[in-house]
């Protein structure tokens, strides 16, 4: 039977069971589209890096010798369209089966079922043989639970898996979770080796998408692209994160530095979300380093590591990545309009220039135009925080993070951002608004000195941090909505018993930041 296979960009899985059986009379199918680059507008590396890693993985297919057709973005015979393209092949190459990965994102999913249900030969959608659970897990295991905490999946997972588990149930060295090791401010003495660099050019790539007029954010070096884009990429940057960078990746997890764009943060995302990694190979190759040299056991040369670094990566993984895969897939379609908060404002320009005032925002945000990457506290403590505090409609913020980062897939993007981030599903993921005033940036950071506004100004001064009168604008501006939320009963006792004339003048203050955010 003649069989066409569709791989998505997303789906570079090179340890699929597809390629372990008989490939006679199967046809592979990759395309790039003008269907994927406009649905959102992406950041240029973030394009790159997925036409990168899909062309490597034909390649892969094709020294094999298995048959594949693969389309470029300017190939002749490329529709720009999904369905368009399939039907055109399945005509062109008379195909009986068609076999597909199931999609990770909704609009996808939906797109191929719909498609499948018009079509006179058999079909058939497969798992992808990534994910550690499946779609409906997340829901089965909270089913009757009126609130889903992500803690008790996690310890879930840990004994299904046997990871860092002792006798049946105990976790490996007394405690589930090390958090509170995790929350460190950088002391700028802890050395940080460089990342793992690749320096690839990538001009025909970028000269393509601007022959094709791609619209594009963000800015690149066509000469030295940095990120992982085949499998032995992938595997090189986790095993130098595991000799290098592991040893204080909890330590400094949190913190944030005008000198350092990357911290002791592995760089993996993108490679585990388009599945050139499995989220377990990584667990694994992580744990080997720690049970090689785990801390008390001397060695000249040879750093110690404490438990504290590894479960607090391992949790990213085995736990958070996993639990928020497990929303989407229980709350989509109807997540992705959620706005328990109400918020209608716009993100400012300065999220597509960096050009503000605001130390910790121009940071983080050129960051994110320069690199395609942020890490989760600049995401949710600065930009993030700030959309909020500005009561931006989360569609917006949406757009903007799926988008801007690399690692934006749909699945994860729109549950940390419009749930972690945002509360606008109203507590479906966080138990309460992640929001702070410039306090809690400054004690992660080094982004306060310097800055045009002082943290240490609580008064609304013309020269005060702008996210000092936005918090506690937003505390009053969303009273009605938190008056219940147990864990925000403090914040709002100190929010009825300020002053009535400092209340007024932080709104006042925080209004023209929302009017007006270029000035600031």
């Amino acid at each position: 039977m003649k069989t066409l296979r569709l791989i998505l960009g997303d789906q570079l899985n090179h340890k699929h069971s597809w390629f372990d059986g008989d490939q006679e009379n199967v046809i592979y199918f990759m395309a790039e589209m003008r269907q994927e680059t406009d649905y959102v507008t992406h950041h240029i590396q973030k394009v790159v890096a997925f036409f990168m890693a899909m062309r490597s993985f034909n390649s892969w297919i094709e020294e094999r010798g298995w048959n594949s057709v693969y389309y470029n973005l300017d190939d002749k015979n490329n529709t720009q369209d999904l369905v368009k393209n399939l039907q055109q092949l399945i005509k062109e190459q008379d195909i009986e089966k068609l076999e597909y990965l199931a999609p990770d994102e909704w609009r996808l999913d939906q797109q191929l079922i719909e498609f499948c249900k018009s079509l006179d030969i058999e079909w058939e959608a497969y798992d992808t043989e990534h994910f550690l659970t499946k779609r409906k897990d997340v829901e089965k295991f909270f089913e009757g639970k009126k609130r889903w905490t992500m803690e008790y999946f996690y310890r879930d997972m840990r004994k299904k898996y046997n990871i860092m588990i002792e006798g049946d149930k105990e976790p490996e060295g007394g405690k589930w979770n090390y958090d509170q090791s995790n929350r460190n401010k950088w002391d700028e003495k802890t050395a940080i080796p460089h990342e793992r660099g690749f320096r690839k050019d990538v001009t025909e790539i970028t000269d393509l998408l601007e022959k094709e007029g791609v619209k594009t954010i963000g800015r690149i070096d066509p000469s030295h692209f940095n990120w992982p884009t085949t499998r032995q990429d992938g595997l090189d940057v986790l095993n130098y994160f595991c000799e290098h960078l592991l040893v204080h990746f909890g330590d400094f997890q949190d913190a944030m530095h005008t000198d350092q764009d990357y911290l002791f943060h592995s760089r993996l995302s993108f490679a585990m979300n388009c599945k050139l990694l499995s989220p377990m190979e990584v667990i694994e190759a992580v744990l080997s380093r720690f049970r090689a040299m785990p801390a008390g056991r001397q060695e000249s040369g040879t750093p110690q590591i404490d438990i504290s670094q590894v479960e607090g990566f391992i949790r990213q993984i085995l736990g958070w990545r996993e639990f928020m895969r497990g929303i989407y897939w229980s709350k989509m379609p109807g997540y992705q309009t959620k706005n328990a908060l109400e918020n209608i404002n716009k993100l400012p320009d300065f999220y597509w220039t960096g050009d503000t005032k605001m130390n910790c925002l121009k940071h983080s945000i050129n960051n994110s135009l320069d690199n395609a990457y942020a890490h989760h506290i600049q995401r949710l403590m600065v930009t993030g925080n700030y959309a909020l505090l500005t009561m931006t409609d989360p569609s917006y913020v949406d757009e903007w993070y799926l988008g801007i980062y690399i690692d934006a897939i749909e699945w994860v993007e729109i549950t940390n951002t419009r749930g972690m981030s945002q509360w606008a599903d109203g507590g479906i993921v966080a138990t309460k608004p992640y929001v702070s005033s410039g306090s809690y940036i400054n004690k992660m950071s080094n982004y306060c000195k310097g800055c045009a506004y002082k943290v240490s100004k609580k008064k609304a001064e013309d020269d005060a941090c702008p996210f000092n009168s936005l918090y506690w604008n937003f505390l009053a501006e969303k009273e009605e909505h938190l008056k219940n939320n147990q864990r925000m009963n403090m914040m709002m006792a100190l929010l009825r018993k300020m002053d009535p004339e400092l209340l007024n003048k932080h709104r006042q203050r925080a209004q023209k930041v929302i009017d007006s955010p270029g000035d600031f």
